[in-house]
């Protein structure tokens, strides 16, 4: 296999990978709601309509991600997402561990350097929107 094809198959794995789990907290979004994630935007003197925007970075950037449809945009919309997050609901886990040596914050920073990763790598051939495309 050539190292074109390697590196397309990474990226593949990458957005596969961000997708999917992201999804799956859209998902729990879609069957239970926003309202914790209102709450939190109210504590903070924020307009709850905010809290809509968890759709945009939880349900529909991981769609697109999956496909390989605007690949970097939605990559870039989960990274921000990420961001929202440990804004709202992480900032005093910065410096805590768990019991078994882990950082308290190392899924979301997962996810965000992921983001940020494909941000900049793009989607690869293996998608809807091929190499192709300022935003692929």
């Amino acid at each position: 296999m050539s190292q074109t094809t390697l590196d397309d198959l990474a990226k593949l794995l990458l957005r596969l990978t961000l997708g999917i789990l992201i999804l799956l907290h859209g998902w729990a979004k879609v069957k239970n709601g926003i309202g914790g994630i209102e709450a939190m935007l109210a504590v903070r003197g924020l307009p709850a309509i905010l809290a809509w925007g968890a759709y945009i970075g939880e349900v529909l950037a991981p769609l697109l991600l999956i496909a390989g449809i605007y690949s970097r945009m939605a990559a870039a919309l989960i990274a921000v997402n990420m961001i929202v997050a440990v804004a709202l609901a992480h900032t005093g886990h910065f410096g805590q561990f768990t019991s078994t040596g882990g950082w308290r914050l190392e899924l979301q920073a997962m996810f965000l350097f992921t983001a940020v990763a494909l941000t900049l790598l793009g989607a690869g051939r293996f998608s809807l929107g091929g190499r192709n495309g300022r935003w692929n």
